[in-house]
């Protein structure tokens, strides 16, 4: 049997105007032959569909979508740099297959017109796409606006309606004739029309759209609350007249509706994130065709094509440097704060600025396959995504919905059966019920703070690939660090020079002559050392490579040789003193390198792996947040544990072998710790997938980086203990906004029933149970955004210099390295 094949897709799904409108979209989706997982998210107006592409296509999940009363603009990426795709449009008719984008990037016909995820053949502007296009091409901000005018038109007429009403005569004393001799029910009646139709047919629509998706939502709850109490008061004018409330209908309407106006913008802020990420890519491109120098549309950059970027414009997609040198700023989509300097071979991101110099940049990723874009649906796909603690209370407030229906005829039930209160009474108590016990707060706890978490972490080059990864995080107590590529830079760089006879600077250059023909990675620090310097550079000849041992050549008529001791003893030199001071490095798990000048010992150069700028205030920041630190190395005890000394960590592991790392994991684990594991390698993959959590170094392999949980865009140690901070930060967010949620639905349920009405003559009106539930709603938004202020570890000044970290294995005099 073949295996499945799936594919994740990020659609735009619009409006979700509730929390509790993802239930909706969960329901629809989840229903389609071929959908494996749904996750909706309210705060990004998007969901997350795993689904089998030879079963369902993007068009038909469109298709679904749309049907179901939602707007569904295709794939939430930036248009105008996805790729092409060979679906039809689901208006014109079924896509039968997904092709690949680089199945389509094959087919020449494909770049004569844009053909965004699922959608027409058209090129949408950046403002139609996710954080910028919406229902029926209404912007976020546009929805806010809409639904500010709807709330505008509700508290305007409910301000007549209140007047003559029983509110308006017994509490406020107004005593005013009603217009053109109508009787005050007829007036209200008449004034609310327009409420009901148009500010409350969100509601009402919401409703319609949750019962065909056989669910319960929070949209049933208003639309059955605002509808109850104004077909009531109908029944009751209609036949003759009686005791109405309008007035708490059409006041109900106008606080849930302005409660939803200040939620909805507070959410909006939670997903600048994205809505950044989104509007880095340029939507031109200058391309160098047949010599000359065209402006064209970033979605037809075909791979292969040179690309023409002047200072301060920004690349258009991934590539790599064939001409000119600049310095690109990278900080946008890799959070590195220095600007990266490229030159001819070097690799260029799409979305970053380039500075200074004229670059021909050869695009080799482009659409969906460029860094940027691979980041965004990364960072989407976190937000979409649920932890336990949200799966729980998306099942809570469905059963909520269900418990406030069954309550509010319960409430109606009771207080006519077991109360000479009058019928208009049972329904407001029943209509009080239903609209306090609304379940939005529950709906919006968790969401919204992963947004803000996820989004942190994204602006910081953290990218947490589901939510799961951002509340393990949180539960972190042991970090195991791999050392080299990780505390350390994986490369050899010079820690001292030691000259006999010799100035430092006329020793580095000879020594530097020689190893500037030679090709082993020692050779390579000890040159970046002398340009460093500044010694002036001079030519070697009759170079002479002696594999294993070093390197011999003539430099200004002196026969210089630079390697081992072998190498030393085979040309006859004697080390003298030099042979204590290279002994002396060798014990402190330096690589020793021996220079001999016209057979005299001249010098010694000691090399060792350099520590990354901010290990040191890393493990500091992790012992600050009470997490022990363990390295993991290949290196001997002795070696290892004067490493970790060096660096301030608690506990070495040492002489592991690359296919044991994973095992060591699991030890921990069995001993009760939850073990974050930090690499770069491949011989890191089994590692990281063992472990609690998994966190790769951005610059490692693509296998590092796909087994783990987190990817540190800055292969920076110090974003291990931001990590852990924002995954704390938004769990402890996630906690308070569920049980400001759950107790207040505690609390409000039994009050809106009326019981404490008999002893304590505590009640509600339907009024103050909207704005009661709205203002829920708005607490949860406001403290996840409270989020952003979270402080995490960053950089201290003088950590440029950090103390020379050992190299990656011992030196052994049988297996010293040659130059």
């Amino acid at each position: 049997m073949e295996p499945k094949e799936h594919a994740t897709a990020v659609l735009d799904v619009r409006p979700m105007l509730r929390g509790s409108e993802k239930v909706t979209v969960e329901a629809v989706l989840g229903r389609v032959d071929g959908v494996e997982t749904v996750e909706a998210n309210p705060v990004a107006q998007t969901a997350s569909v795993t689904y089998d592409p030879h079963r369902v296509s993007l068009a038909d999940l469109r298709r679904v979508v749309e049907e179901c009363g939602y707007h569904c603009a295709g794939q939430s990426v930036p248009s105008h740099i996805c790729d092409p795709e060979a679906e039809p449009d689901p208006i014109q008719g079924d896509g039968a297959v997904v092709t690949t984008p680089t199945e389509e990037r094959a087919k020449p016909e494909a770049h004569a017109g844009h053909r965004g995820h699922g959608e027409a053949a058209t090129l949408r502007s950046p403002d139609e796409v996710m954080g910028h296009g919406g229902h029926g091409a209404m912007s976020m901000e546009e929805m806010v606006a809409d639904m500010r005018n709807r709330f505008l038109v509700a508290a305007l007429l409910a301000i007549p309606i209140v007047v003559w009403s029983p509110i308006g005569h017994d509490v406020f004393g107004i005593d005013i004739g009603v217009p053109f001799g109508l009787r005050e029910d007829v007036w209200a009646l008449l004034l609310s029309l327009p409420v009901i139709f148009y500010s409350c047919s969100i509601f009402f629509s919401g409703a319609v759209r949750a019962l065909k998706a056989r669910t319960l939502d929070m949209m049933v709850l208003v639309a059955v609350a605002v509808g109850a109490g104004w077909l009531y008061s109908l029944v009751v004018t209609l036949t003759g007249g009686g005791e109405v409330f309008y007035e708490a209908a059409v006041v109900l309407a106008a606080f849930v509706l302005l409660g939803h106006w200040f939620e909805m913008r507070a959410r909006g802020g939670a997903n600048d994130a994205v809505r950044t990420l989104l509007d880095l890519a340029p939507p031109k491109a200058l391309v160098i065709r047949d010599g000359a120098t065209v402006e064209v549309p970033t979605s037809e950059v075909v791979a292969g094509d040179l690309l023409l970027v002047r200072p301060g414009s920004k690349i258009a997609v991934d590539g790599v440097v064939e001409d000119g040198e600049s310095e690109v700023d990278e900080s946008m989509v890799t959070g590195e704060s220095l600007p990266v300097h490229k030159a001819p071979g070097d690799e260029v991101i799409g979305g970053t600025i380039n500075e200074n110099g004229t670059l021909q940049v050869r695009a080799t990723k482009i659409g969906a396959d460029t860094a940027l874009a691979q980041i965004v649906k990364l960072v989407q796909e976190a937000q979409n995504s649920k932890a336990p603690g949200q799966k729980l209370a998306d099942r809570a407030a469905f059963w909520l919905v269900f418990v406030a229906l069954l309550g509010g005829a319960a409430t109606f039930a009771a207080w006519m059966l077991f109360s000479d209160r009058p019928a208009a009474d049972a329904v407001l108590f029943a209509i009080t019920v239903v609209v306090i016990t609304c379940p939005d707060a529950l709906g919006l706890a968790t969401p919204t703070a992963i947004m803000i978490g996820t989004g942190l972490g994204a602006k910081r080059g953290i990218l947490f690939k589901n939510a799961i990864a951002l509340e393990t995080s949180a539960h972190i107590d042991t970090v195991v660090m791999d050392k080299t590529g990780t505390l350390t830079k994986g490369e050899p760089e010079v820690t001292d020079i030691v000259a006999d006879g010799l100035d430092e600077r006329e020793l580095l250059r000879l020594v530097a002559a020689v190893e500037r023909l030679s090709e082993h990675p020692l050779a390579d620090a000890i040159v970046r050392r002398s340009d460093e310097a500044g010694v002036p550079e001079v030519p070697a000849s009759d170079f002479q490579n002696v594999p294993g041992h070093g390197a011999i050549a003539t430099v200004d008529g002196h026969r210089v040789a630079v390697g081992n001791r072998r190498l030393m003893t085979d040309q006859g030199v004697d080390l003298g003193e030099l042979g204590a001071r290279r002994d002396e490095f060798a014990a402190g798990g330096r690589t020793a390198v021996m220079v001999a000048v016209d057979g005299r010992a001249a010098g010694v150069i000691a090399l060792a792996d350099a520590a990354r700028p901010t290990s040191v205030q890393a493990v500091a920041a992790l012992h600050d947040a009470g997490v022990e630190v363990v390295m993991l190395s290949g290196d001997n005890q002795a070696t290892a544990e004067r490493i970790a000394s060096q660096l301030g960590i608690d506990t070495v592991i040492a002489e592991v072998l690359p296919g044991d790392k994973a095992a060591k994991i699991a030890e921990l684990q069995q001993a009760g710790r939850k073990v974050a594991m930090v690499g770069d390698g491949v011989n890191d993959a089994p590692a990281l997938a063992q472990a609690d959590l998994g966190i790769a170094i951005g610059a490692g392999t693509d296998v590092a980086i796909e087994t783990a949980d987190v990817v540190l865009m800055r292969s920076d140690p110090l974003d291990v203990a931001t990590a852990m901070a924002i995954g704390r930060g938004t769990l402890r967010k996630e906690r308070q906004n569920l049980a400001w949620a759950v107790g207040y639905n505690t609390i409000a349920l039994p009050i809106a029933a009326g019981v404490f009405e008999p002893s304590l003559g505590l009640v509600l009106r339907p009024e103050i149970a909207a704005l009661s539930m709205s203002g829920s709603s708005l607490i949860v938004a406001v403290n996840a955004l409270l989020l952003k202020r979270l402080r995490v570890p960053s950089p201290q000044p003088g950590d440029e210099e950090p103390p020379a970290a050992e190299p990656p294995r011992p030196v052994r005099e049988q297996v010293e390295p040659a130059t």
